[in-house]
């Protein structure tokens, strides 16, 4: 792994310490990262979101690695229905250790605030529709090109339920970015 996943610097963007017990806030603090490097993607341009979603998901071994111990990757357009309409979260995951559904919602863009109502609405569903008993509650991940902590923090400030807002990147480091390139320079002269 690079020095990226290691080094942590900047604020979390979340609202653990006040949606979730002490102890699980502590827990989820040290699970969820502020930052995302999928750079084992190989994405050298902009991509739409559902590109983005099919790709991480054909390379879901690696963005479990990527998001830490204990995930367990349950579906993609996970489909939620109430009320006689469909609703879909983009990635639906279980953490052992949270013992919480985790559903992951990519945007390609800048972080806006209407995406946290969005999150908390598929956290309501998650947990009226598919927690166990013995399941706290869903947590929500918000992963974002980039981010304004000041309107995050805004946009966080009144939700009761779980959510943290990450960004991602999706440049390999220097070295692994030549290695994808004299690959893919090999696999086109062959």
């Amino acid at each position: 792994m690079d020095s990226f996943s290691h080094h942590q610097t900047q604020i979390k963007s979340h609202n653990f310490n006040e949606t979730l017990t002490a102890i699980d806030a502590d827990y989820a603090n040290e699970v969820f990262k502020d930052r995302y490097n999928l750079g084992f993607l190989g994405i050298t341009e902009q991509v739409k979101e559902t590109e983005l979603e099919k790709r991480l998901v054909e390379k879901i071994k690696n963005f479990i690695l990527e998001l830490g111990k204990g995930f367990t990757f349950i579906g993609n357009q996970y489909r939620l229905e109430y009320n006689n309409k469909e609703y879909f979260v983009d990635m639906l995951f279980f953490h052992r250790g949270l013992r919480s559904l985790v559903a992951i919602e990519l945007k390609i863009g800048s972080f806006k605030a209407e995406y946290v109502g969005k999150m908390n609405l598929y956290l309501s569903l998650l947990d009226k529709l598919e927690r166990g008993e013995t399941e706290n509650n869903s947590i929500g991940i918000i992963l974002c090109a980039d981010k304004d902590h000041v309107d995050v923090e805004i946009a966080l400030q009144d939700i009761n339920k779980p959510i943290g807002v990450a960004e991602y990147q999706l440049l390999l480091p220097k070295d692994q970015l030549q290695d994808l390139l004299v690959n893919e320079i090999k696999a086109y002269n062959n």
